[in-house]
């Protein structure tokens, strides 16, 4: 298959959905000479900020001279941002050589009496494969969904990371707030420290798999914290203490956003217990990385034409919050105009509850995925919170209107609800840079 072709036989696995369990996943590596076990693991579950952690652990890894691939879910633009070695994404070129040997390993599955795998599990097959072959020594692996049942959990980590559990697929990891702990905590293995930055009762679930299973657990405001530190010269910092590590001058980050003090706080935490197994990883290692990190749509601040234009991935309840917390932060007294495209199986009444003001202005768009809720829908939510609302048809012409509102209101315009609109937002805007 050429990359074209690839991305029709895609399109064409989606018709299996998303169906949890390991044995199709266990089966296909298998088939492919099982290229997980060439390569250290980090394992990294969550609700909101596994892709940030991940995107900083893995360039830990690059900063140290170690050797890292990097797996993450979903993306913005092209498949081809999902895995990457040494920070380079894999070409098209080789992902769709890859995936045709995948698919050759399904098709034999198949013609032997499996199930089929999900797409989810051909392109988590084929990271892997492409790590293998490219010789990483670590791979930084973020989970697709939950933990316990998700594609990624055929490895067997050094190190896990949980970065925080709040409700969100609660409808296939329990339908409780402690049955989607239970999901996460599925990554936990025997004797590998765990990094949380849980709390309450997903907490106590985490600390009980951890014991049962005779693994150190790493809690984030017990056992380490982080504190934000802004100023004008130096941009975002991080404080950093921990009870088990001396003290250390702040971090700058790169990443903006309040909530990413947490998701540094918990990759500072995993870069030192690291530093204690190889030399390479250092001090001064750690800075390079948080300074140098990049993770585009997480409160990514753009310009455009002179236009104040914020991008955020939130897309649940708790994501939202988040974002309204960075926005209260950074920009407190300006008005606002969002551009928010959100899927229907998502909590949509609370993401709005977290996210809007009264005076906000609120214009909605259908993403483009299947699982989208219509504009109207979001629209009529919106509505019934007293919001200015207008409803688009599609995310260009959505665009074009909150733009306008924004200009016209002296306002940040802000684009967030999926990634599967953001990142298309993110393309228009960044045309021609």
């Amino acid at each position: 298959m050429n990359y074209a072709e690839s991305l029709l036989y895609l399109d064409k696995l989606n018709t299996f959905g998303i169906r949890l369990g390991l044995q199709r996943m266990e089966e296909l590596c298998a088939r492919l000479g099982n290229p997980e076990r060439s390569y250290q693991v980090i394992h990294i579950a969550g609700t909101n900020g596994k892709g940030s952690v991940t995107q900083m652990m893995d360039a830990v890894c690059r900063a140290a001279g170690i050797r890292s691939g990097r797996y993450l879910s979903p993306h913005l633009v092209s498949y081809t941002e999902r895995m990457s070695v040494d920070g380079h994404d894999i070409s098209e070129e080789r992902f769709a050589e890859l995936l045709t040997r995948v698919r050759t390993a399904a098709d034999e599955m198949v013609a032997a009496g499996h199930e089929h795998p999900t797409q989810f599990e051909a392109l988590t097959a084929l990271a892997f494969l492409y790590f293998a072959e490219e010789q990483v020594e670590i791979a930084v692996i973020e989970t697709g969904l939950g933990g316990l049942l998700d594609s990624t959990n055929v490895v067997d980590p050094v190190l896990t990371i949980i970065t925080n559990v709040a409700m969100d697929h609660a409808d296939r990891c329990g339908g409780t707030l402690a049955g989607i702990a239970e999901h996460k905590a599925g990554i936990i293995k025997e004797g590998v420290p765990v990094i949380t930055a849980a709390t309450g009762e997903p907490l106590e679930v985490i600390e009980r798999r951890a014991e049962e299973l005779g693994a150190d657990v790493f809690v984030c405001g017990e056992d380490f914290s982080a504190a934000l530190q802004r100023s004008p010269e130096d941009g975002q910092q991080v404080a950093f203490h921990s009870l088990v590590c001396r003290e250390s001058e702040p971090y700058a980050l790169a990443l903006a956003g309040g909530y990413q003090a947490e998701n540094a706080a918990l990759a500072i935490m995993a870069a030192k217990l690291m530093e204690r197994e190889d030399a390479r990883v250092t001090e001064h290692v750690i800075r390079v990385a948080l300074r140098t990190v990049r993770h585009p749509a997480r409160f990514e601040i753009l310009m455009q034409e002179n236009l104040l234009v914020v991008i955020d991935g939130a897309h649940n309840p708790a994501g939202m919050c988040a974002l309204r917390a960075g926005l209260d932060c950074y920009f407190p007294d300006a008005p606002r105009v969002f551009l928010l495209g959100i899927l229907k199986d998502k909590d949509i009444d609370a993401m709005l509850a977290a996210l809007l003001r009264p005076g906000d202005q609120v214009v909605t768009v259908r993403p483009n995925s299947e699982r989208a809720a219509g504009a109207d829908v979001v629209a009529a939510v919106a509505l019934g919170m007293g919001i200015d609302t207008h409803a688009c048809g599609d995310p260009r012409t959505g665009l074009a209107e909150a733009a306008a509102r924004a200009r016209t209101a002296h306002a940040v315009l802000v684009v967030a609800g999926s990634l599967y609109l953001v990142g298309g937002i993110r393309v228009l805007l960044t045309a021609g840079r």
